[in-house]
């Protein structure tokens, strides 16, 4: 059975990273069935008490964006913080996201509902183009603690 959600939009939350202290994340879009893409941000923080202070909290901030599952959000382990203020989710797109086939090299970029995090359309692109965009690639909380604390080191 599924815990009931503690998250909404807006939110923020703080993630702990795997060699201590703390990074933030914001809930951007929620498919309803346990996904969220969010935006995640630095600085290391080294307690809960100083990421609950939103100041930074801004899409243009981000170090990370990401498409992820609420496990740790619903078992406790991120903290939900509070709601960002004057939060617009007009502000905090779920952008097109990229891919890049490791054997082939070719690039696609993806576009996806905001709603059901199902892919509406495809395009080839250019390889070069993956340092622009986020990555298309979905992450359990653990994988997320990690990419985030590498960003962060």
């Amino acid at each position: 059975m599924r815990k009931k959600i503690n998250y909404a939009k807006g939110d923020y939350f703080a993630v702990p990273l795997r060699n201590g202290g703390f990074g933030r994340g914001v809930v951007a879009r929620m498919d309803g069935k346990g996904g969220i893409f969010g935006y995640f941000f630095g600085p290391r923080l080294a307690t809960v008490d100083e990421a609950r202070d939103p100041t930074g909290l801004t899409p243009d901030a981000a170090v990370l964006l990401r498409d992820f599952g609420d496990l740790g959000l619903l078992n406790g382990e991120w903290l939900v913080l509070g709601s960002v203020p004057d939060w617009d989710p007009n502000d905090w797109p779920m952008p097109p996201l990229i891919r890049v086939d490791e054997v082939t090299g070719k690039a696609f970029l993806s576009y996806y509902d905001e709603g059901t995090f199902e892919c509406i359309r495809e395009e080839r692109v250019d390889p070069a183009l993956a340092s622009r965009y986020p990555r298309d690639v979905a992450a359990g909380y653990v994988a997320l603690e990690i990419a985030l604390t590498a960003l962060l080191s």
